[in-house]
């Protein structure tokens, strides 16, 4: 099936669903403020008769609805100068899609250069300077500051939205084919929802942190962001905004905050979301809620006019699509909500002509933001573009034999840990049941496999433990893993990183990983420790390692201890040895180099 004109995917886990709109039967552009109502009207009048309609509205339609609003003009060398205002396509009916889901193994059918923000450091910093100067001077309490990225990019766009889309796991994805403009939203922002009975619901999100790597680190950074002052004072500014702004089209009394700095996960962020409720005026139209919501406060800042104004002044290149609205219309009867609107973040417009791919990103900026944190919020928000997440299982390998299942606990504990990560719909009593009806009936120690899928299906497989000869020969990999991979943290099937350095060690029975900081990490199969003094030495988690449970273990009852271990302190230790819940604890020795001890915990 050919991919469609315009689709909308809801990937929130274990609830994902999707939908296309089919039966093309015209657009509705407007290239000129005084043609956007007109133009949003008209879409209104088709979809009344029964049409359906998607599209979106550029943040610089905002004088058009606003003539307080100021916005930047593009200039004639601008890649994206013909982008319109409004675009719209109206379409005879909606069908069911299958929601995008991860690529299979195989070269990905497009190709982007390395992504280039149109900001320097140094005047980004000046930019926040300026921002504090312009606060203190009362001209405004909040400026959401962005900066945009390019590439170059070619090749199928539709498999960038995959990608952007299942990097993200958002509610409020988006795929446009505006003609010569592709638009790809990941976006996790809902601007308003309209039902039938004259609801509307807005979810304004202000507040951002990077996922943690594994649980711990994870759950770190979500009370950061949830105990963060500065991130709440933000998100609370902006919901007064909106309940403002809603006030022009509400009944008088119906605004209502139905839930205040909600926290919210998504695969690589966490971000805090409120919800402003309200009941519509009788007769109000989707172009009156634009007309008094549009753009969204949450990517303008407050007071929303004078603060646009600084962001005009400010900002190098206007916005486009970044920080407007993509969404669709239904007809009257269709089950679907009246109408339904992202907030363009998280959001790639792609001119197909010209080869380049845009994406904004920004954050909102108080008198108490620092420059370096908020470049951080930027980073994170573009983690999106360099995600690719290929269609993984997670995994548990255990040791069974005539005492049963090792360190059971430890690993359902682990493995349930990693499905509420990666949003995996997975009962650990499901798993553990599964594990006591397919043990082996032999009391020979025997390797069990779990793989768990992310619709829960789970797969168990035994073999009989080969032996393995001590000590391990070990080399040592010098190509460095990058200490910011997820999956370095979590036991999946993506096992690429391993099995590249195996590969390159055919003549040792296993492979040490160093990071970019030169730090030791774990081998391709276990986690190492290193004797120095007579007390042994793991990797912490933060170089770059799997918690695996045997380690956990030994840790909890002292045996082991944690530090840094660079790969030239390997040729200075005592002894070495690997360690996993299945082989045990094993002594090892460099390849081409004498053990000086059976490594026991002496």
């Amino acid at each position: 099936m050919r991919f469609p004109c315009a689709r909308f995917d809801d990937l929130t886990p274990g609830a994902e669903r999707a939908f296309s709109l089919r039966g093309l039967q015209r657009h509705i552009i407007a290239r000129r403020h005084e043609d956007v109502v007109s133009a949003l009207e008209e879409v209104e009048t088709a979809v009344a008769d029964g049409a359906w309609a998607a599209g979106f509205v550029a943040y610089e339609a905002a004088p058009a609805f606003d003539r307080a609003l100021t916005v930047r003009r593009r200039e004639f060398d601008d890649p994206l100068r013909l982008l319109p205002l409004v675009w719209f396509a109206v379409f005879d009916r909606m069908e069911p899609f299958d929601p995008a889901g991860p690529r299979e193994d195989g070269p990905v059918p497009y190709s982007m250069s390395r992504w280039r923000p149109s900001v320097p450091r140094a005047e980004y910093d000046e930019a926040i300077d300026h921002i504090h100067d312009r606060i203190g001077a009362g001209d405004t309490y909040q400026v959401n500051y962005s900066l945009r990225l390019r590439a170059s990019v070619s090749g199928e766009t539709s498999e960038l939205y995959r990608c952007l889309a299942v990097a993200q796991r958002g509610p409020f994805n988006a795929y446009l084919d505006a003609g010569r403009f592709r638009v790809l939203s990941a976006s996790p922002e809902l601007f308003f929802r309209m039902d039938d009975d004259d609801r509307i619901v807005t979810r304004p999100m202000k507040g951002t942190i990077r996922r943690g790597r594994w649980p711990e680190e994870d759950a770190e950074f979500a009370a950061r962001l949830t105990e963060s002052e500065k991130d709440r004072a933000e998100n609370l500014m902006i919901v007064d905004l909106i309940r403002n702004d809603l006030g022009k089209v509400a009944v008088p009394g119906s605004v209502e905050a139905t839930s205040l700095c909600q926290l919210e996960r998504f695969e690589t962020v966490w971000q805090l979301t409120s919800t402003i409720e309200a009941k519509l005026e009788s007769g109000t139209s989707v172009t009156d809620v634009f007309k008094a919501l549009f753009p969204s406060g949450s990517v303008t800042g407050a007071p929303k006019a004078s603060t646009m104004k600084i962001i005009s002044d400010l900002e190098s290149d206007p916005r486009g699509v970044y920080c407007g609205a993509i969404g669709y219309l239904a007809p009257p009867g269709s089950g679907m909500p009246r109408a339904a609107f992202n907030v363009a973040i998280r959001t790639v417009v792609v001119d197909q002509e010209e080869g380049v791919a845009e994406y904004g990103v920004g954050g909102g900026i108080t008198w108490d933001s620092h420059a370096g944190a908020e470049y951080d919020e930027v980073r994170a928000k573009a983690g999106v573009l360099t995600e690719r997440r290929r269609d993984f299982s997670l995994v548990e390998t255990l040791l069974h034999d005539s005492d049963g299942y090792h360190l059971l606990d430890e690993h359902l504990e682990r493995i349930e840990a990693s499905a509420a990560h990666f949003g995996f719909n997975l009962d650990r009593g499901d798993i553990q049941r599964e594990l006591v009806m397919r043990a082996p009936q032999s009391t020979a120690r025997h390797r069990v496999r779990v793989e768990a899928s992310r619709d829960g299906t789970v797969r168990i497989e035994d073999q009989p433990l080969a032996p393995r000869p001590e000590p391990v020969r070990l080399g040592v990999d010098e190509v460095p893993i990058d200490s910011g991979n997820v999956f370095l943290f979590h036991k999946t099937t993506r096992r690429s990183v391993y099995d590249e350095r195996t590969a390159r060690h055919p003549d040792c029975d296993d492979v040490v990983l160093v990071n970019e900081r030169g730090e030791i990490t774990e081998t391709t199969i276990a986690n190492i420790a290193v004797q120095f003094a007579g007390e042994w030495w793991t990797p912490p988690l933060d170089s770059g390692c799997l918690p695996g449970t045997m380690r956990r273990h030994l840790l909890d009852e002292g045996k082991i201890k944690e530090r840094v271990m660079s790969a030239s302190e390997l040729d200075s230790a005592e002894a070495i040895a690997v360690f996993n819940s299945v082989r045990g604890w094993q002594s090892a020795v460099l390849a081409g180099r004498a053990l000086r001890s059976a490594g026991g915990f002496g």
